[in-house]
């Protein structure tokens, strides 16, 4: 498998206005009507795959495998979050992010995500049982 070449320092940015559907009430995740903190993660993963998706060749993929995420501050349902992830380390297959999420200039969540790079279909075999 060619794996392709990332340097630290790449980075992408994905958006989310939040709604009821991303609450922590909705998501189980507490009683609040604020983004919850599945939803902060599951945004710094989507910043980190729309950072490596348009260099990955034709086969290979990433998944994550780590995250740690420091929630910081709520956004409530019409907030408006940005999710910045950079690479901060490429050691072989694994990819280390530092994602920042903001609303404004507020720091709503830091997230440190791991993914690693392999072969999809064979990923996809390997879970299926096959």
């Amino acid at each position: 498998m060619e794996l392709p070449e990332f340097a630290p320092g790449l980075s992408a940015r994905v958006e989310l206005t939040v709604t009821d559907a991303d609450t922590a009430q909705s998501l189980g995740s507490g009683d609040v009507p604020v983004l919850g903190t599945p939803r902060a993660l599951a945004l710094a993963e989507a910043a980190t795959v729309a950072a490596t998706s348009r260099l990955l060749p034709t086969g290979v993929t990433t998944v994550g495998t780590r995250a740690e995420i420091e929630h910081k501050a709520p956004t409530p349902v019409g907030g408006h979050v940005t999710a910045t992830a950079t690479l901060a380390k490429r050691d072989g297959k694994r990819l280390v992010f530092e994602v920042v999420l903001r609303d404004g200039a507020d720091v709503v969540a830091e997230v440190r995500v791991e993914r690693v790079l392999l072969d999809r279909q064979r990923f996809i075999s390997s879970a299926l049982g096959a």
